[in-house]
């Protein structure tokens, strides 16, 4: 017999928010720092982009984020630096004296 999953539901971020009592657009972005071996998700219906989803570990792995971002809320911001710095168009150099 192959591999058996073992999830049988997933929670949608903003029930884990709402359980969790946080902020919704906060939570996302660190949960975006998890993969799917961590326990997020995405769940994606018909003409839907999809919904970030955790499995039970995933809100476990989650709490344990949640208490690096509060022990460390710069962490955030700087990976918006980072990620704007990224996506910033290379401006070519004026040929002007």
């Amino acid at each position: 017999m192959g591999h058996v999953n073992k999830v049988s539901h997933v929670f949608t971020l903003s029930h884990v928010a709402e359980m969790l009592g946080e902020d919704e657009e906060w939570l996302f972005e660190i949960a975006e720092e998890m993969d799917t071996e961590d326990g997020q998700l995405w769940v994606v219906g018909v003409g839907e982009d999809g919904v970030m989803a955790f499995t039970d570990d995933g809100i476990e792995n989650l709490k344990e984020l949640i208490a690096i971002h509060k022990d460390a809320p710069s962490i955030i911001e700087k990976r918006r630096q980072a990620l704007a710095a990224m996506m910033k168009p290379k401006t070519e150099e004026s040929d002007e004296t």
